[in-house]
């Protein structure tokens, strides 16, 4: 889809600068996830204090980013592709700060987790988490370039993580059920596994909402569109 050129370069400025804050903040969920994992396979507890600590940045910049898009809403009152571009890009901000908590649960989990002798050697988790760093990353690209293939392979890729989650599940059921020391361990990896999974749920969401500023159609619910 070709931009459009308007007529206000410093309307092309505002614009610019929402793309660039979500770029940013897509970069810091990021490295979040990635810090957070690395903190659990490595056992770096340090690690794991930086990335809560480095979560403020993510909320200040949810917040800035929200601001400047409603202050573009009420002094430019944009129509059509502008008019979807901002509400979208209000809607992503949000999945993204959920992201950046996501990733602060993970730190957390990996905290609990140091202290304790190690269950069984990280595998699946490192690969999710380089599966959902993937998802932001193409579906921020989808939405600056408007692309609907780099979004439609974003919701392919969450059912990947949909099947890693429900095999550390089985895997670490098989665990409690033949050591009870083991349960809480487990039940705290279960809990990293899951909130990688909404991580890839709120990258899916970034998908379906450049579906709907692209093309005007809801894909978020199977009843969008239906009429009763």
């Amino acid at each position: 889809m070709e931009e459009k050129r308007h007529t206000s370069s410093h309307y092309e400025k505002e614009l610019q600068q929402i793309k660039d804050g979500l770029i940013y903040l897509g970069a810091l969920t990021e490295k979040a996830i990635q810090d957070a994992m690395q903190a659990l396979s490595g056992r770096d507890s340090e690690l794991a204090k930086k990335v809560i600590g480095a979560d403020d940045e993510i909320d200040r910049l949810d917040t800035d980013i929200e601001e400047r898009c409603i202050k573009i809403l009420a002094l430019r009152q944009p129509t059509a592709i502008d008019l979807r571009f901002i509400t979208t890009a209000i809607k992503i901000t949000g999945h993204l700060e959920r992201i950046g908590d996501m990733a602060v649960n993970i730190a957390e989990k990996a905290l609990q987790l140091n202290e304790e002798p190690q269950l069984k050697p990280y595998i699946d988790l490192p690969r999710m988490s380089d599966l959902v760093g993937q998802m932001i990353k193409e579906s921020l690209d989808s939405f600056i370039r408007a692309d609907l293939n780099l979004a439609e392979n974003v919701r392919r890729t969450e059912q990947v993580i949909d099947d890693l989650n429900e095999q550390i599940f089985r895997e670490l059921l098989t665990f409690m059920m033949e050591d009870s020391k083991a349960i809480h361990r487990a039940l705290l990896i279960m809990q990293v596994s899951k909130n990688m999974e909404r991580i890839a749920d709120h990258a899916k969401g970034i998908a379906d909402m450049v579906t709907y500023m692209v093309t005007g159609e809801c894909v978020r619910h199977q009843t969008c569109g239906i009429e009763a």
